[in-house]
């Protein structure tokens, strides 16, 4: 995982970046991004685990003033394990999940 951001001013969302393989999820992005699954998107995919969606902005800097001295300060190596992806829907300002599929293999990268 890389660095946490926010996606101020678009949103009041607060996310770590996924740095290592990040790339891998846009190549699957782009090519489910076609036929029926087409959607022309008001912003470019961004592989990321978000951590908060706040209200307004100046809570989103609150938090943000928060998290990034804990998230590198912190001794944690940073690698997670994904092991589901979920497809959503953007509804005005909510997210609403469509299907989860669970990921295989042994990975722990």
């Amino acid at each position: 995982m890389g660095d946490v951001e926010s996606f101020i001013p678009a949103t009041p969302t607060v996310f770590i970046r996924v740095a290592h393989g990040a790339y891998r999820f846009r190549e699957l992005h782009d090519r489910l991004n076609n036929g029926a699954l087409k959607c022309d998107e008001p912003w470019p995919y961004m592989p990321h685990l978000t951590i908060v969606k706040m209200d307004t902005i100046d809570e989103a800097r609150k938090v943000i003033g928060l998290a990034r001295p804990r998230w590198d300060q912190s001794d944690d190596n940073r690698r997670i394990r994904i092991d589901t992806l979920t497809f959503v829907k953007g509804v005005g300002e909510r997210w609403i999940d469509l299907a989860s599929i669970p990921l295989g293999g042994t990975s722990t990268k």
